[in-house]
C-alpha cells in the first residue's frame, strides 16, 4: 500500500510539471495572446512575500515598550490581513481583558509603525518562484492591492527589488475602503485598463478571495502563505495553488 501512495504521489508531481511546461510552451509559441487573464491583482504579505517574522518583531517590541507581555508568533500571525491598525488593536486586545479605547490604539499604533519602519526588511523575503514568476509575464499589467499602510508597502517592494514588475500599487490608506471591499481590486483594474472579468486575484486570505468575488474577478488563492486553505474555500477562491509558479499554467487556462 505504501508503494502505492507513493507511485500515486510522484505520478501527480508529473502531471502538474507537465502543465506547467504546456502553459510555459503554448504562451511562449502563442506570443503570450492566448492568456486567459489580461491583468494579475496581488495580495502582499503572505501571497508575494514572507513578512511574519518581522510583524512578530514589530508588534512584540510596541507591547514590551507599552509595558505588556509577548505575544506567540502564532497569535500575531492570525491578526495580520486587515490593515495596522486592526493588528495593533487585536494585539492590545489580547494583552488585557477590557476593548481597547481609540486614544490607546492611535498611541500604539504610532509605536508599532515606528519599530516598523525600523525592521520591515530584516527578515522578510520573497516567497520562492515569485521574482521568475513575476518577469515571466513582464507584458501583462500588474498591482498589488494590500491593506498594509502605502508607506510600508513601498518600502517592501523597493527593498526586495520587486517595484519595477507594478503598474499599480495600493495600500490599506490608499483609498477611503479597504479589503474585503471591491474598490480596491476595481481602482487597479480601471488604472490597467482591464476590465474586472479579465483579471486575476491572487492572495492567500479569504478577505482576498472576498474581495475578488465582489470585484466579479476570478480568485486564487496561494496555500504557501498565511492563510489556511479552509479560509480560501470558504472565501470562494476559483482555483488553489501550492508554488507561485502554478500561476503560469492558470493563467493560460490550463487551471481551474
Amino acid at each position: 500500500m505504501t508503494a502505492i501512495k507513493c507511485i500515486l504521489f510522484a505520478f501527480a508531481k508529473l502531471v502538474k510539471a507537465a502543465e506547467l511546461f504546456v502553459a510555459v510552451y503554448v504562451t511562449q509559441e502563442k506570443g503570450g495572446n492566448q492568456m486567459k487573464y489580461r491583468c494579475l491583482l496581488f495580495d502582499l504579505d503572505g501571497t508575494l512575500v514572507d513578512s511574519r517574522a518581522d510583524l512578530i518583531t514589530s508588534v512584540n517590541l510596541m507591547l514590551d515598550e507599552l509595558g505588556r507581555a509577548p505575544l506567540a508568533d502564532q497569535s500575531v500571525v492570525k491578526f495580520v490581513g486587515e490593515g495596522a491598525r486592526l493588528l495593533v488593536e487585536r494585539a492590545l486586545q489580547a494583552t488585557q481583558e477590557q476593548p481597547p479605547g481609540s486614544a490607546e490604539i492611535d498611541h500604539a499604533l504610532e509605536v508599532f509603525r515606528r519599530h516598523y519602519r525600523e525592521h520591515l526588511l530584516d527578515q522578510t523575503r520573497t516567497y520562492p518562484e515569485v521574482e521568475e514568476t513575476l518577469a515571466y509575464f513582464h507584458h501583462l499589467p500588474k498591482a498589488v492591492i494590500t491593506n498594509k499602510p502605502y508607506e510600508f508597502t513601498l518600502a517592501l517592494l523597493e527593498g526586495l527589488g520587486l517595484l519595477a514588475h507594478f503598474a499599480v500599487i495600493l495600500g490599506g490608506d490608499s483609498l477611503p475602503q479597504r479589503k474585503p471591499s471591491p474598490e480596491p481590486l476595481l481602482r487597479a483594474a480601471q488604472r490597467c485598463g482591464c476590465a474586472p472579468g479579465a483579471c486575476l486575484m491572487v492572495g492567500d486570505s479569504q478577505v482576498d478571495m472576498l474581495a475578488g468575488r465582489a470585484a466579479r474577478m476570478t480568485t486564487c488563492g496561494y496555500l504557501g502563505g498565511f492563510g489556511e486553505k479552509a479560509a480560501l474555500v470558504e472565501g470562494g477562491a476559483d482555483v488553489l495553488i501550492e508554488r507561485f509558479g502554478e500561476l503560469r499554467a492558470v493563467v493560460a487556462g490550463l487551471r481551474s
